[in-house]
């Protein structure tokens, strides 16, 4: 999830860096591209997006994380425009609108994020850490509010890991530590085995496996965007050109499967109940997923 930061980016001096940069200003800019992730539900009440429970009835402007609730098994949207999860061919606002940035689900099933507060809300301008035990329904701030606004989160086994302008680590969500890191993330994953981070930037795919306190280059064969942890070897990753990386040894080789033909905004990786790996991008046309280490994708039911 990997979400996204709205700094102003530095003039880089290498081919590589600038790719990155490019592709991360794409990722990272204000929502302007407009998404209309469709419902095949036809004739079904409800509202927009602004409306809670309502089927989707406008466009999405930027998709900021996907993943699937580990607890219920749908897929969910954090986007400009909210929460939306997947059920019955449609897509589903959950809870008010929040601009939700920084996204994502612990393996109890918290749904943890940051961001902007809608107009019927009562969060604080910005949101800091907030949480929801029952699916974006109902958000509480745990901390930073009015402080932070985390466009990258990550949870661990040690608890959340956020970037608002500084590296940030919190075990319980309300008391944190300020971390070094080479470059600004624009994206953050961590091993719920081992608690190794990566971190995609200008700089490269680091990793710190010492609770952050050194970071190391990982070398996959193109500049990596977006990226996550399967288990606890396998990495998924997606690069400036829109390619899937796959590392199925923690990040000393990799595997390169062919370019998406549309922009990639937000990844999630992860097993299914019955073992099999899925890898969840979100793009202009909606959420696809693969389950064959991303040789092919569908549309996601």
């Amino acid at each position: 999830m990997r979400t996204l930061s709205r700094t102003t980016k530095k003039h880089l001096g290498t081919a590589k860096s600038a790719t990155i940069a490019l592709a991360a200003s794409l990722v990272l800019s204000a929502c302007s591209s407009d998404i209309t992730p469709a419902s095949e539900q036809s004739g079904a009440s409800g509202g927009t997006a602004g409306q809670k429970a309502g089927v989707l009835e406008q466009p999405i402007t930027h998709i900021h994380g996907v993943a699937r609730d580990p607890i219920t098994q749908s897929v969910v949207m954090a986007t400009h425009e909210g929460a939306f999860e997947r059920r019955d061919g449609g897509w589903y606002g959950r809870g008010d609108v929040v601009d939700l940035m920084g996204f994502a689900i612990a393996p109890d099933g918290t749904w943890f994020a940051s961001g902007h507060p809608g107009f019927d809300t009562d969060l604080p301008q910005p949101v800091g850490l907030i949480a929801s035990t029952d699916r974006g329904q109902t958000w509480q701030t745990l901390s930073r509010g009015g402080e932070s606004d985390f466009h990258v989160l990550a949870v661990g086994p040690a608890g959340v890991l956020g970037f608002d302008g500084t590296l940030r680590a919190s075990a319980d969500g309300t008391r944190w530590d300020e971390a070094s890191i080479p470059a600004p993330p624009v994206d953050l994953a961590v091993n719920r085995a081992t608690g190794a981070v990566l971190a995609t930037t200008e700089q490269g795919l680091l990793q710190s496996t010492d609770d952050l306190a050194t970071w190391a280059p990982l070398d996959p064969p193109e500049s990596v965007v977006l990226v996550d942890w399967v288990d606890e070897e396998t990495i998924v990753a997606t690069t400036a050109a829109n390619r899937v990386l796959l590392s199925h040894d923690a990040g000393q080789s990799w595997e390169a499967g062919s370019p998406l033909s549309v922009e990639v905004q937000a990844l999630g990786a992860h097993l299914l109940p019955s073992g099999k790996t899925e890898i969840l991008v979100a793009t202009q046309n909606g959420v696809l997923k693969s389950l064959d280490f991303g040789s092919t994708f569908v549309q996601v039911p």
